[in-house]
């Protein structure tokens, strides 16, 4: 009988099921004996696996360390080209990374150039004296002074404020055309303006807080609350100095000339870089050490009770009278260079101490002046600036402050006995500096209280204090003073770091 196709696939498949058929029967022998021996393998593994659990040694961690460094050290494998790979973290921000763009006008140059001479040093720093047309240098300036660049035109620029002048177009690009010299290696651009000192060991101090990698626009505010108003409170104000980042300078240039075309209504350069900063969307970073002083009159209330911030600069010193009395702004300033050479850290800073057995308070600010008060004063008070100025809005009274002020006491015993710096140095042996302070002569009202009277006790102050040039990589505090002696008229002050403990109290 004939098979059909269909039928012998059918046998063909019944017998692969039964396992019958000469064919198969070598290649079951063969699946069996792998299966046994695969399940043999891993009987005999787990066995052993959990033998050895049992008995585990763990590896100290500094072993591991150990052995992972002696695979590094030893091999020439790629794990030693990733060490050799690795970058260097950046060196430390220093003057060589910020350039100045210092805004100047050819009019007022041949006086204002003077105060520059005061702190910039073409050895070690960079900078550009933006001005609107050229003036005529001598050789002595070349070497005094940053080079001379014509800021470029701005014709194009619509500006509508009837109240300002359309140079404060060119003066808002100085950071954008500073930028497009194409300088190496730069971190910061640094403005301010040609009345405009700078400490600029101080202002490195407050760079070197921030990650110039980021976008950061750093300075501070008007003293004027009607001026902050006016323009506003989140921007630097340019007299008193304000840094831009690289990174943010790039991006700034990409986008202001657009951002200038919207804004003609504005009145001067920095609320125009301002708008364009908030365009950016970078807040203003504050800075207590930028001053821009909008005051007129004397800052000696202001710098008596500098703010616990180290001094980055001081502006509009045409305005006001100068620092130091009997000398002219340019020698006051030449004068104050001497104790900022010293211990550039601690300039200004105030410090409050008493003299308990006279019963007096005494506020050292250190290489500027020291005040000796009749009684005792809360730390509260002394640390106020006394209103030895005026506002910038001649008609507006004390309230138009953005700071705490106290009135000058009309009270004829509570008048202070103020001795400004006149020489400063380094004791040979002790290494501290060693500033000396002279009485002002000048007229003190009768006093009936029954106190020694530090007028005629007191004609010299001297203050010794250790150079703290890291006084700034601390947490924010006042120095502590102590009075020491007094020898024939004059009163001997330790200033330093305050002790374990050691509170301002009044006793």
């Amino acid at each position: 009988m004939k098979l059909n196709n269909n039928q012998k696939d059918s046998i063909m498949w019944e017998r692969s099921l039964s396992g019958s058929g000469t064919q198969t029967r070598p290649g079951s022998k063969l699946m069996f004996l792998l299966l046994l021996l695969v399940s043999a393998t891993y009987v005999v593994y787990t066995l052993k696996l959990i033998s050895n659990s049992r008995a585990c040694h763990v590896e100290p961690f500094s072993d591991v360390v150990r052995r992972l460094n002696d695979i590094v050290l030893n091999s020439s494998q790629p794990l030693i080209l990733l060490h050799s790979n690795q970058t260097k973290s950046p060196p430390p921000t220093d003057l060589r990374h910020v350039v100045f763009g210092i805004a100047a006008s050819a009019r007022l140059w041949k006086q204002r150039k003077e105060y520059i001479k005061i702190w910039y040093k073409p050895d070690t720093m960079r900078g550009y004296v933006w001005l609107e047309k050229p003036v005529n240098e001598s050789k002595k300036d070349e070497n005094t002074l940053p080079p001379i660049k014509i800021s470029g035109e701005t014709s194009k620029f619509p500006y509508k404020n009837k109240q300002g002048h359309r140079s404060a177009i060119r003066i808002s690009r100085i950071v954008t055309e500073t930028l497009k010299l194409g300088l190496k290696d730069v971190r910061w651009f640094v403005m301010g303006d040609d009345d405009t000192v700078f400490v600029p060991e101080n202002l490195i101090r407050v760079l070197s807080k921030y990650d110039s990698n980021q976008m950061y626009y750093i300075g501070s505010l008007s003293e004027s609350h009607l001026q902050n108003i006016y323009f506003s409170y989140g921007m630097a104000y340019g007299g008193g100095g304000f840094a831009v980042s690289y990174p943010l300078a790039v991006a700034l240039s990409k986008m202001q000339d657009r951002c200038i075309m919207r804004y003609p209504v504005l009145y001067g350069s920095d609320d125009r870089m301002q708008a364009c900063m908030a365009e950016l969307g970078v807040p203003l970073t504050k800075e207590l050490g930028f001053h821009q002083y909008d005051v007129y009159g004397n800052l000696f209330g202001l710098l008596a009770a500098h703010p616990v911030a180290p001094l980055v600069t001081l502006h509009h010193l045409d305005v006001v009278e100068p620092i130091f009395p009997n000398v002219t702004r340019v020698e006051a300033l030449k004068r104050l260079q001497v104790p900022a050479k010293l211990d550039s850290a601690g300039l200004m800073q105030q410090s409050i101490c008493y003299d308990k057995r006279r019963k007096w308070t005494v506020s050292v600010s250190w290489g500027f002046a020291v005040q000796i008060f009749r009684g005792t004063f809360s730390a509260r008070e002394i640390e106020m600036p006394s209103r030895t100025f005026l506002n910038w809005y001649r008609r507006a009274d004390y309230t138009a402050y953005a700071f705490n002020t106290r009135p000058v006491s009309r009270h004829p015993c509570q008048k202070p006995f103020v001795y400004y710096m006149t020489t400063a140095g380094v004791h040979p042996t002790t290494n501290m500096t060693v500033s000396r302070y002279e009485s002002h002569n000048v007229a003190q009202p009768k006093c009936r209280w029954k106190m020694a009277n530090p007028g005629d006790l007191i004609k010299t102050v001297i203050v010794y204090k250790k150079p703290d040039p890291h006084l700034w990589e601390r947490s924010p505090r006042r120095n502590c003073c102590r009075v020491k002696s007094k020898k024939n008229n004059t009163l001997e002050i330790s200033v330093a770091v305050c002790k374990e403990g050691e509170v301002v109290e009044v006793v």
